[in-house]
């Protein structure tokens, strides 16, 4: 199975989350076609948590939490992150429930 762009990715991610009511915006634009994703969930009362794609033991993609914390915290290692990946895309999610829909398999990048 081809594995989406990840340009594809975020427009498909950002659609699904309107659909559900969640606001959200690209905050960092990465490559087209092959930058990473961080999703970063802002809960709206100083706490954030943030999202990479990982491999789990078994050998399938699954998103972790890249921190979590006290927002300052959060923006400042996703900081750090873009200085080591210039093609990384950043997603900000805004919803006090902490709702991300990463867990919906119509999302699934591989």
């Amino acid at each position: 199975m081809a594995r989406l762009t990840a340009d594809f990715w975020v427009h498909a991610y950002l659609a699904r989350l309107r659909l559900a009511g969640i606001p959200a915006f690209v905050t960092t634009r990465g490559d087209a076609t092959a930058g990473a994703v961080i999703v970063k969930v802002n809960s709206l009362d100083g706490r954030a948590r943030a999202f990479q794609r990982a491999y789990d033991a078994a050998g399938a993609r699954v998103w972790i939490a890249f921190a979590e914390g006290p927002e300052p915290e959060v923006d400042a290692a996703l900081a750090r992150q873009r200085g080591y990946d210039p093609d990384l895309w950043t997603i900000e999610v805004e919803d006090r429930a902490g709702r991300h829909l990463l867990d919906d398999p119509s999302l699934a990048a591989d």
